[in-house]
């Protein structure tokens, strides 16, 4: 079933670089989330979890520049920019391993949700995945912005998990936060994209 969602969805792509991503009769609405899965585990998808086992390890916001006939745009948080305006096509070409896989929040006040995230634009990323400071990392942009039509956030922080599914902290993340000076965060409050392709207010978007 995940290979077939991930399939229909890669396929549907190459709409995206034309500017228009449909499935079926249905279009891509602002606020969409499109969800990046790769092809092979790597230490985050090995420490969390996607929808239907995918090894999902970021998240962009969908924004449609002067309206639904205006160009695509992913706003994103990416290691070495920061926050970002990145044109669909060029993260389609950038990830070029990876499948896509399109959600649907609901509940969402989308419009308000994306001019939130727009505020963010130029914010630099946060390599430490710690919330709460001035950087930002990929699926913290989504925890912050989403909020329903009362402007109350409708994704949660959730304890963050460094380790396997055995319990053990993987040897990465221990050499990654030594190399910082720091302790490994496990269980403070945080996110992570994976966990919003399983969220109850996400409707995986199917052809």
């Amino acid at each position: 079933m995940a290979r077939l969602i991930a399939r229909l969805l890669v396929s549907s792509l190459a709409c995206l670089v034309a500017g228009s991503f449909a499935l079926g009769a249905r279009q891509i609405e602002e606020g969409d989330l499109l969800f990046v899965a790769q092809a092979q585990d790597n230490a985050i998808t090995q420490v969390t979890q996607g929808i239907d086992s995918l090894a999902i390890d970021h998240v962009a916001i969908m924004h449609r520049i002067g309206g639904c006939t205006g160009p695509l745009y992913a706003i994103e948080a990416i290691p070495g920019q920061g926050v970002v305006l990145t044109p669909i096509d060029s993260l389609v070409a950038r990830e070029q391993e990876a499948t896509f896989v399109l959600g649907r929040v609901q509940a969402v006040d989308a419009h308000q949700s994306v001019r939130s995230a727009l505020r963010y634009v130029g914010r630099p990323y946060d390599d430490l995945y710690l919330v709460g400071d001035s950087a930002i990392y990929c699926s913290e942009l989504v925890q912050m912005c989403y909020v329903d039509t009362l402007g109350q956030q409708i994704f949660g922080t959730i304890p963050m998990s460094f380790h396997d599914r055995s319990g053990r902290i993987l040897d990465y993340w221990t050499e990654f936060y030594r190399q910082r000076g720091m302790a490994v965060p496990e269980g403070l409050p945080g996110t992570n994209p994976g966990q919003l392709s399983r969220h109850p207010h996400v409707t995986i978007i199917q052809k």
